[in-house]
């Protein structure tokens, strides 16, 4: 029997009823890391400076995402929680309290959009799948890639395997470049510097961060 090349090979309703309402944030949600990573700051007794030399990151950069004036990419967010000795998914989607988190889809909770080092352009928007589990060291997100006219390298500790579910991503790990489409799945280390985002429009992506 000659197989339809037309038909899906995955479910194509039920990820759009997975991710159709991504868009829809609260501002509370947004606001939330910059908060946190100037609380942490502050418990650790760390100045601006001081948290500058641990990252890299220039001081008003930190200013700036600590103001909330610029939304940290989920790369800037995993150094940040090195040097703040925290969690990474403390910085995502705050502190759980579980052995397990069982995650229905009309539960998923968008965490924030994230934005390019100045703030000027929407990089992606993202949902955690499993907030309340207490010391994770993994964070499963469901992302809203963006096209980007200035796509800005990524390079940090941790590794990354990514699903996509609809749309075409553009993925660029080191020297090389790769189109995905829905179905495909990339997984790399971290610290190999990669640029993520959406070939045209938008796209959907499962994204699984590890950090130790």
């Amino acid at each position: 029997m000659q197989k339809d090349n037309n038909t899906p090979h995955i479910n194509v309703d039920f990820f759009e009823d997975l991710t159709g309402n991504i868009l829809k944030a609260s501002g509370k949600g947004v606001e939330a890391i910059g908060e946190r990573v100037k609380r942490l700051r502050e418990e650790k007794g760390l100045t601006l400076d001081e948290l500058s030399n641990l990252t890299g990151f220039e001081v008003e950069f930190l200013k700036r995402i600590e103001n909330n004036e610029v939304k940290p990419q989920l790369g800037t967010i995993m150094r940040l929680s090195k040097a703040l000795d925290s969690a990474f998914g403390r910085l995502v989607s705050g502190v759980g309290n579980k052995l397990y988190s069982i995650t229905r889809k009309d539960e998923q909770k968008i965490i924030s959009r994230s934005t390019s080092k100045k703030g000027q352009q929407k990089v992606y928007t993202y949902k955690s799948l499993a907030p309340e589990v207490k010391g994770r060291h993994m964070e499963a997100l469901i992302v809203q890639l963006e096209t980007l006219s200035e796509p800005e390298p990524s390079c940090h500790d941790g590794e990354e395997f990514i699903y996509v579910l609809d749309g075409t991503v553009s993925l660029r790990i080191g020297e090389d470049t790769f189109d995905l489409e829905p179905g495909d799945s990339a997984y790399y280390l971290s610290t190999t510097p990669h640029i993520i985002m959406a070939q045209k429009g938008t796209a959907t992506i499962i994204a699984v961060l590890y950090q130790e």
